[in-house]
C-alpha cells in the first residue's frame, strides 16, 4: 500500500493537483469515489505570505477529504520556506507538496514550477530548506525534464530524497511537451529504480487497465490520475475496484452522472457562492456530459446559465430526454 512519511493511504490511486479544478468541492466528490489521496491545486507562496484573500480561501480543506496533499509553488527559498511553515502550522493538510512541474510561462518566468527541472542543486537546496522547518511530510511533483536535451529526472528525484523529501510524483512528459505527445513510462521505471522513497507515476492513465499496466511496467508505488477524472470521478472508483479485484465496473447511467454533477455544483456554491460557482461549473458540466447523446445543444446552453436553477433545469431535461429514448429503444428491442 502507498505510504508517504507516516501517512498511509487506503489504496494506490491519487488525484492529481490540477490548477483551476482541484478545489475542495471537486476533491471531496472524487474522494467519495474512493481516491486513496487527493491533491489540492497549487497555491502561490507569495499569496500565502501576503495573506491574499483568494489564496487563503484555497487553503480550505474539508476533513472528509483527508488524507490530502496541499501543493505550493515558488521560485525563491525564503518565501517558499515561509509558505511551507504557514501550511504546516495553520492547515489540516497531511502532506506538503512542492510544484516542480507546472509548464505555464507565468509560473516558469518566476523561476517556479518546471523551471526547477534544470538544476538538481537548486532542488536539493529548496527541498532541504523546507523539510528542515516543517513537521508534515514533504513531497515533490515534477516532470521528467525541461526538454528532450535536459532530462534530469533521476538526478532530480535523488536530490529530493537526499533533501528529506518523502515521495516524488513524476509526470512522464517534458515541460516543452506541455500535455501533448505520449508520456514516457520508461523514465518512471528508471527513477523508481534509482530512489528509495515512494514514486507516484503520472501521464496517460485514462482507463483502469492502463493504471494497472503503469504499476506493473514501472514498479511505481502509486498511480496519479488527472484529466481522466474531469467530469468522471467514476474513473477513480473503477480504477480502485479493478486494482483490488480485477473486476471492471460498468460506466454510470446518465441520471447518475447528472446527480453527481448537481452535487458537485451545490458543493461549489457553498464554497464560492452561486455567482462564481455557476460560471466555474460550466466547464465541469461539459465534462460530465461527455459521451451522453445529444449533449452538444445542452453544452451550448450551459454557457448561458447564470443561476443554479437554470443549470439544473437544463441538466434534468437531458436526463428525462435520454431516459425516454432508452424506454422507446427497449420497447422496440
Amino acid at each position: 500500500m502507498l505510504k508517504i512519511g507516516d501517512i498511509e493511504m487506503k489504496n494506490q490511486v491519487v488525484l492529481a493537483p490540477m490548477a483551476g479544478v482541484c478545489n475542495s468541492a471537486f476533491r471531496l466528490t472524487v474522494k467519495e469515489f474512493g481516491a486513496g489521496l487527493v491533491c489540492a491545486e497549487m497555491v502561490s507562496d507569495k499569496g500565502i505570505i501576503l495573506k491574499n484573500e483568494k489564496t487563503m480561501n484555497m487553503l480550505y480543506i474539508d476533513e472528509r477529504e483527508k488524507p490530502l496533499s496541499l501543493q505550493i509553488f515558488g521560485g525563491e527559498k525564503e518565501t517558499l520556506v515561509q509558505a511551507a511553515k504557514f501550511v504546516d502550522e495553520n492547515t489540516n493538510a497531511d502532506i506538503i507538496d512542492i510544484n516542480m512541474g507546472c509548464p505555464v510561462p507565468k509560473i516558469t518566468k518566476c523561476d517556479a514550477g518546471a523551471k526547477w527541472l534544470l538544476d538538481p542543486n537548486k532542488i536539493y537546496e529548496m527541498v532541504s530548506a523546507v523539510t528542515a522547518v516543517v513537521k508534515k511530510p514533504v513531497t515533490v511533483k515534477m516532470r521528467m525534464g525541461w526538454d528532450e536535451d535536459h532530462i534530469y529526472a533521476v538526478k532530480n528525484a535523488q536530490a529530493v530524497e537526499r533533501a528529506g523529501g518523502k515521495a516524488v510524483s513524476l509526470h512522464g512528459r517534458t515541460r516543452v511537451q506541455m500535455y501533448e505527445g505520449k508520456a514516457n513510462w520508461d523514465i518512471i521505471r528508471e527513477v523508481k529504480q534509482s530512489i528509495g522513497i515512494p514514486l507516484i507515476g503520472n501521464g496517460d492513465v485514462t482507463t483502469p487497465q492502463e493504471a494497472k499496466r503503469m504499476l506493473e511496467e514501472t514498479g511505481c508505488d502509486g498511480v496519479m490520475i488527472g484529466r481522466a477524472a474531469l467530469g468522471n470521478p467514476w474513473m477513480i472508483y473503477r480504477t480502485v475496484k479493478y486494482l483490488e479485484s480485477g473486476e471492471l465496473m460498468g460506466e454510470p447511467a446518465v441520471r447518475e452522472k447528472i446527480d453527481v454533477c448537481i452535487l458537485h455544483l451545490d458543493r461549489l456554491i457553498s464554497l464560492k457562492g452561486e455567482y462564481v460557482a455557476v460560471r466555474e461549473m460550466r466547464k465541469h458540466a461539459a465534462w460530465y456530459l461527455k459521451g451522453i447523446r445529444g449533449n452538444a445543444k445542452v453544452r451550448n446552453g450551459i454557457n448561458e446559465c447564470n443561476t443554479r436553477a437554470d443549470l439544473v433545469t437544463l441538466l434534468t431535461a437531458l436526463v428525462v430526454e435520454e431516459e425516454e429514448k432508452e424506454a422507446m429503444e427497449s420497447q422496440v428491442g
